[in-house]
């Protein structure tokens, strides 16, 4: 038994941060449920753009929507849904198993609509309903504007993993909305069971400060907040206004770790996915940090519920002169605006693409 399957069976789902048409035709994810228990994946602009602008797997598929009179969005939409549909039907036996808490895929609404609430209500419908699988979520960021949206998204039956969580206040923020939504849908006698994830993104806080933070507190700051936002989350499940949910038939929105991937390249290649080791949550990691922590990764102990010493080590950055509540609404602009440009540029992409092998057939 490797490392990776030892972590799943303390009870923490591991998932993919990627997808290409390459590893579904190759048989790498495959192999990668079957050798390393990962039981879902996740999708941003970005992944796509890499993904499309790297190989020709694509190819065909875009000449032939494009001949069909596809562009944009909507060719891009088709692309992305085919993936993911193959995916999710490579995770549908652990979702069955597990009756839809796991075996999950997700795809992202557009970033252009961050900071449109009806938009991104409308467009997390119409993906879902496009997507015609029961295990695909639907990404909105948990910005102002995409807060209610996944209210609304919530309350409409559409699952919902929310994205481009920071801190422990944006996390409650994207709890509450499913909460609400839940609640929503009890009081008009609909189904409780509407199933969501909320991934705080960890590593980009280190990033963000490796210049700032003194030498013995490097890398220590995503970790820290993250102990932050589990206890937080351990809180939640643990309130009445949760157990009289659960008692109705709710299930629990998933604390899901996103951003894993060490960063740092003086840094252990699998420093955050050994610090958290957390039943009832995800990670989700890029193939490189999977395959470095099944190989050589430790489990070192679980993650204290109470976020063992999360709030010492924060209040060492603060006396470092480091804002986190300032930091965090910024990370989370940075990162809004980063999906918007891998969102221009794969759009870009699809469109030269398309006119070079329309001409080109």
């Amino acid at each position: 038994m490797n490392k990776a399957q030892e972590l799943h069976n303390l009870g923490q789902s591991l998932w993919l941060d990627n997808i290409t048409r390459e590893i579904l035709d190759n048989g790498t994810l495959r192999r990668y449920i079957d050798e390393f228990s990962v039981t879902g994946l996740t999708s941003n602009p970005t992944i796509f753009d890499e993904a499309i602008g790297n190989s020709a797997a694509y190819d065909e598929g875009i000449r032939d929507k494009a001949k069909a009179g596809k562009s944009g969005e909507a060719l891009f939409m088709e692309l992305a849904l085919e993936d993911l549909r193959r995916a999710a039907d490579l995770f549908r036996p652990v979702f069955d198993a597990t009756d839809g808490v796991d075996g999950w895929v997700s795809m992202e609404v557009s970033p252009l609509l961050a900071n449109d609430t009806l938009g991104s209500i409308d467009a997390a419908a119409r993906i879902y309903g496009q997507g015609a699988v029961p295990n695909l979520y639907v990404k909105i960021p948990g910005t102002p504007a995409g807060v209610p949206a996944i209210e609304e998204s919530i309350f409409n039956g559409v699952p919902i993993n929310v994205t481009l969580l920071f801190s422990r206040e944006q996390y409650i923020a994207a709890a509450e909305a499913y909460l609400r939504g839940i609640e929503r849908r009890i009081a008009a006698r609909r189904d409780p069971r509407v199933a969501s994830v909320a991934s705080l993104f960890v590593s980009r806080w280190d990033k963000a400060v490796s210049d700032k933070a003194p030498p013995d507190l490097r890398n220590r700051l995503g970790i820290a907040i993250a102990g932050r936002t589990y206890r937080a989350y351990r809180e939640l499940l643990a309130s009445p206004r949760w157990r009289k949910l659960a008692q109705a038939g709710a299930r629990p929105q998933r604390l899901l770790w996103g951003s894993t991937g060490t960063k740092d390249p003086k840094a252990p290649d699998t420093l955050y996915v050994e610090a958290l080791a957390a039943p009832d949550t995800i990670d989700t990691m890029p193939e490189k940090t999977l395959r470095a922590f099944a190989e050589h990764g430790e489990i070192k102990g679980l993650m204290p519920e109470d976020g063992g010493d999360a709030e010492a080590a924060l209040a060492r950055f603060a006396k470092a002169g480091i804002d986190t509540d300032a930091l965090a609404i910024q990370l989370q602009r940075d990162g809004a605006r980063a999906f918007v440009k891998s969102w221009q540029e794969l759009m870009t992409r699809i469109a030269e693409k398309s006119d070079a092998l329309a001409h080109a057939g």
